[in-house]
């Protein structure tokens, strides 16, 4: 809205210089947070909880694509400068000071909301798996539109024989569609990190029968936890798992990044079944 100041001024009328600390690197483009805000389609109308706000630009974008947003900030500065979007946006931005690290979402009355977040890179990868996680599904959230570095990106959608391919990829994929939506080169965020960055975009998918996630859990921890071993040896303490492999006619001898999301899902299901 052109009312409102620019972020930079923001930032420097809050001395909201970034935090190392707290994973902290700001995005200023309007036009590049704008095109993040799109990304899971018309919000208009939607919740949307965002995660780590900063000064606000990620926002910004999303309330003037008609969302209502429910922030969690940590950063006590931060808060501060959020709220000056209040009064620009009557009734639409909720904001909580706290931890996403704690379970907070259930308190928040979030159902149904999709989570858009430029999100601090210590924490994003614990969010992502326990956003993922859980028997209950689908989920309750709509969709992930979240910020990752590059190399943690391609790990989510990578394909079974890459070197990116392991446990999130299986995680993230067996019962969601997960895509690369957009790079963002490190010059577009202040300071620039050291890193390259892209951002998610994961949807739920109806969950394949018979499969337990904590088994699928437990199975890809055991498996990618010794990548470089055969699956005879990574699995061999996993109850059930080496004669769910003989039932399934899958070579111990393979190892983990061979196996596809199916395979991993067969696997599961079939050591669930052996009880």
């Amino acid at each position: 809205m052109s009312d409102l100041p620019p972020l930079r001024e923001v930032i420097a009328s809050h001395d909201l210089r970034a935090n190392k600390a707290l994973g902290q690197n700001f995005l200023l483009d309007g036009q590049l947070l704008a095109r993040i805000a799109a990304i899971p389609g018309d919000v208009a109308g939607e919740t949307v909880y965002e995660v780590g706000p900063g000064p606000g630009g990620l926002t910004r974008a999303l309330l003037e694509a008609g969302a209502t947003v429910v922030a969690i900030e940590r950063d006590d500065r931060c808060i501060a400068a959020l709220k000056e979007l209040c009064g620009h946006f009557p009734d639409k931005l909720t904001i909580r000071a706290g931890d996403a690290m704690d379970s907070v979402e259930a308190s928040l009355g979030l159902g149904g909301a999709h989570i858009v977040a430029n999100l601090p890179y210590n924490i994003g990868t614990a969010l992502l798996v326990r956003w993922l996680g859980g028997e209950s599904w689908p989920p309750w959230w709509k969709s992930l539109t979240l910020m990752f570095q590059e190399e943690v990106a391609r790990r989510i959608v990578a394909e079974p024989g890459s070197g990116a391919y392991g446990r999130l990829s299986v995680l993230a994929q067996w019962r969601a569609e997960a895509r690369i939506a957009l790079k963002v080169h490190r010059s577009a965020f202040v300071p620039p990190p050291k890193v390259m960055s892209a951002v998610v975009h994961i949807v739920p998918m109806k969950v394949p029968d018979g499969v337990v996630f904590a088994t699928l859990e437990r199975l890809t921890q055991a498996a990618f936890g010794q990548r470089r071993k055969m699956l005879r040896q990574s699995l061999k303490n996993l109850p059930h798992a080496l004669e769910s492999l003989e039932m399934l006619d899958i070579d111990p001898r393979r190892r983990a990044e061979t196996l596809s999301v199916q395979d991993f899902v067969a696997i599961a299901r079939a050591i669930d079944a052996r009880g």
